[in-house]
């Protein structure tokens, strides 16, 4: 295979590059990086005319995208999404790693479904997989599993997604034998009890509609104990899909005391609020629900100033026939990889981030607060995603490649997506539009 030369690009990985480019990948590495001379000159092809070129004049060139939260519903569901289409669907939307949840059947908490989901994933030779165990057995919140064994199965992190670990004791020990094991606690913060019954945000529009609500408390108690209990044994914590302002008082008090907790929050949380439900019906539910306009807004400052580290999709596909279920029984979830970088991207263009800050929160913390290589430096695994900005694209749910169709911005104009992903050297996905 011939070497590939990203021509004239503009490089970001911030922090370290931002200039025009080119990037030569040879044998998976990134072998070297050169800046292009005035006038367009590309140096390193007059080095090394023998290899396949990407015109990347006017895009973007920054380290892969990571996701730290998807639903590939295989094992067990494969109706919804196999761990092949999840993966392309990824490569598409420009990720070239994703983080997949263990909420399968059987859930993945032993050694032998960690296996399977890895064997899966080199199968699919698209987007990297790297999987979250069970926190608790069975996801059941009673035991705790063998965090050692999960480590060298090959899990990044631990979570029970969907369901709290409602025992405080046992939340404990999972932070400090997860921390001793080297894998990461990622929390779904809820309280079940205040929840229960609930199907979207409690507020007007809920009983406009004749829904039952779930009140912010429901999220930010429990996060508040979270921080707590990484507060007590100082072993890193992750708050999972992030939705309500008291939420993010709390990471922004707990920051400032130097706790070591990170956060995450999604797409829908930065540019929906709970009146999308009157719009889109199921299309728009999801747990923890969209919230109220001053949530919306708590949320997008704490993207742009730090509180929030990480933008997730909270990927989670279900057919047509359940999501058409109603409102109450439908079950939560709506699909996101596909879109992720396009609604993004929003937050640049409304002038509240930078494109660097966009790429930190998509590819740079992901990785550090995972302990993922990450990066576009001589030496590095080339892992690359391809930027044009200035592309404008109409979301269409029945060509995307995840099996699901559950969004709320099917039909909607976004600017800006993904027009190659290279994961190890390889293109994975490739704009045909874009192909020279």
């Amino acid at each position: 295979m011939k070497p590939v030369l990203i021509r004239g690009g503009r490089v970001i990985d911030p922090g370290n590059i931002d200039k025009i480019a080119d990037i030569l990948v040879d044998k998976g590495k990134i072998v070297a990086v050169e800046s292009v001379a005035a006038g367009g000159c590309a140096s390193l092809f007059d080095k090394y005319p023998d290899v396949d070129q990407i015109n990347a004049q006017g895009k973007i060139v920054t380290p892969g995208l990571i996701d730290m939260h998807v639903h590939f519903r295989e094992p067990g569901h494969e109706y919804k999404e196999t761990i092949q289409s999840g993966c392309t669907a990824a490569a598409h939307g420009g990720f070239t790693a994703v983080c997949t949840m263990p909420n399968t059947s059987p859930v993945n908490d032993d050694q032998k479904t960690t296996e399977f989901v890895l064997r899966q994933a080199q199968k699919a030779k698209s987007a990297r997989v790297c999987p979250v165990a069970a926190i608790s057995k069975g996801m059941e919140g009673r035991s705790l599993c063998d965090y050692e064994i999960l480590k060298r199965a090959g899990a990044v992190a631990v979570s029970d997604d969907g369901f709290p670990v409602v025992n405080s004791y046992l939340m404990r020990r999972a932070l400090e034998d997860a921390s001793r094991a080297g894998l990461l606690v990622m929390a779904h913060s809820e309280d079940l009890a205040l929840a229960s019954g609930g199907a979207m945000n409690e507020g007007p529009t809920a009983v406009r509609m004749g829904l039952p609500g779930i009140p912010n408390a429901a999220e930010s108690i429990t996060v508040m104990r979270d921080i707590a209990l990484c507060e007590l044994t100082r072993a890193p914590l992750h708050i999972m899909h992030v939705s309500t302002r008291e939420s993010v008082r709390a990471l922004q008090n707990a920051k400032d005391r130097g706790v070591p907790v990170t956060a995450e929050t999604a797409p829908h949380y930065f540019i929906l609020t709970d009146e999308a439900v009157e719009k889109y019906g199921t299309r728009a539910k999801m747990n923890p629900p969209l919230r109220s306009s001053v949530d919306r807004q708590a949320v997008r400052d704490g993207l742009s100033d730090g509180t929030i580290d990480v933008i997730a999709t909270d990927h989670a596909p279900h057919s047509i026939v359940e999501k058409q279920a109603p409102f109450t029984r439908a079950p939560n979830g709506i699909i996101g990889l596909e879109t992720s970088l396009g609604l993004s991207l929003k937050l640049v263009q409304d002038g509240l981030i930078g494109i660097k800050t966009l790429i930190t929160l998509m590819s740079v913390n992901p990785a550090r607060i995972l302990g993922l290589e990450n990066g576009l430096a001589v030496g590095s695994r080339a892992d690359i995603t391809m930027i044009d900005i200035e592309k404008s694209f109409t979301v269409n749910a029945d060509h995307f490649q995840s099996q699901g169709r559950n969004t709320p911005f099917d039909g909607w104009t976004l600017k800006g997506r993904a027009v190659m992903t290279m994961v190890g050297g390889k293109i994975v996905f490739q704009d045909p539009v874009d192909k020279r």
